[in-house]
């Protein structure tokens, strides 16, 4: 059982994620459709399932974790390894899906990676609960996952509702006027097609 300042943790990262997923449903219900044809549908639903699993993720952790002479340990190895198998179907999903190329492959390489390194984070921290109740290391390395995930989840929601990438690279595209296709802001387009039609 986690006490003092994490459990004080727990309890901010579980609210966090209840209203963090409270709120992509939101979103989801209101989101346009995907205004870009470049990304087909299992990418999206690969965003979208990331951005769900991350939020249960930690809210599954922090509340099994607020319990009462529950040792944290079980459950994060439970969630991690459940994130595991989705991360390698998710995998499986685009690498088999005849409506993505290379291409989509690579801009999802890092989503993988950085799921795959998270679970694994967790898995090490819950293993390390598991083996000795009172171990400092496992706890930190648990809350700071949780506190990864609730990132991460943002990260990927913004992606689905926003249809856009959140890396550095996308932003400073948009910043420059340009899609992360590389294309004219489509905004400007119909501005300059306005102005000189008048």
């Amino acid at each position: 059982m986690l006490t003092g300042a994490y459990r004080d943790l727990l309890t901010a990262v579980a609210g966090a994620g209840a209203a963090l997923t409270g709120l992509l449903f939101v979103a989801l219900s209101v989101a346009p459709p995907a205004r870009r044809e470049g990304y087909p549908a299992v990418i999206r639903g690969v965003r979208a399932a990331s951005s769900i699993l991350a939020f249960t993720n930690v809210l599954t952790v922090s509340l099994f974790g607020l319990v009462p002479d529950t040792n944290a340990g079980y459950p994060a190895i439970a969630a991690a390894v459940i994130g595991i198998f989705f991360t390698l179907a998710a995998v499986r999903s685009i690498v088999v899906s005849s409506d993505t190329s290379w291409g989509h492959v690579r801009s999802q390489a890092g989503l993988i990676a950085l799921l795959l390194a998270a679970f694994g984070f967790e898995l090490g921290g819950g293993i390390q609960l598991v083996g000795n109740p009172a171990s400092l290391g496992g706890a930190q390395t648990i809350c700071n996952v949780l506190v990864a995930f609730l990132i991460i989840g943002i990260a990927r929601a913004w992606e689905l509702v926003g249809d856009r990438g959140t890396g550095i690279l996308s932003s400073l595209a948009v910043l420059a006027g340009r899609d992360s296709n590389g294309t004219a802001d489509r905004a400007d387009d119909h501005a300059t097609a306005r102005d000189q039609a008048g």
